[in-house]
């Protein structure tokens, strides 16, 4: 696994493409993932320091877990099939069980965002987008 932080957020809003570009760490290797409209806004949002004055679905998410003392552990993307990358939230909860639940990358980096989780890449899903990158050129 590759650990990765949120290098750039791009909101299109006249042709609908949003994407999200991740960084390696301490490295130079970036993976653009393309998301929605509402999960792009969420990110910035939080990162811009932009407090609703009523929460959003993910600061409500982000709240609930911790009202039940539980933390985001990590964000792990972990499968990329037919153009579609899967993700995993790791939460820890209060006795320090680790349970992991399926969601879209874009949601899972929401929660990190908001959490200051960590954001891990299977090496092998960056492998096939540098790639699929060649091939293209």
């Amino acid at each position: 696994m590759i650990e990765m932080e949120l290098n750039k957020i791009v909101i299109d809003e006249k042709r609908h493409d949003q994407l999200i570009a991740l960084k390696e760490k301490g490295g130079s290797r970036v993976l653009p993932i393309v998301i929605g409209l509402n999960e792009a806004s969420a990110i910035k949002l939080k990162i811009s320091g932009f407090n609703p004055p009523r929460p959003l679905t993910h600061d409500l998410i982000f709240m609930i877990i911790k009202e039940l003392e539980a933390t985001v552990e990590k964000v792990v993307i972990d499968k990329l099939q037919e153009n579609t990358f899967f993700a995993k939230i790791v939460i820890k909860t209060v006795s320090g069980e680790l349970k992991t639940v399926d969601a879209r990358p874009s949601d899972s980096i929401a929660l990190a965002v908001r959490f200051h989780a960590p954001i891990l890449v299977d090496d092998e899903i960056i492998r096939q987008y540098e790639l699929f990158n060649k091939e293209k050129q």
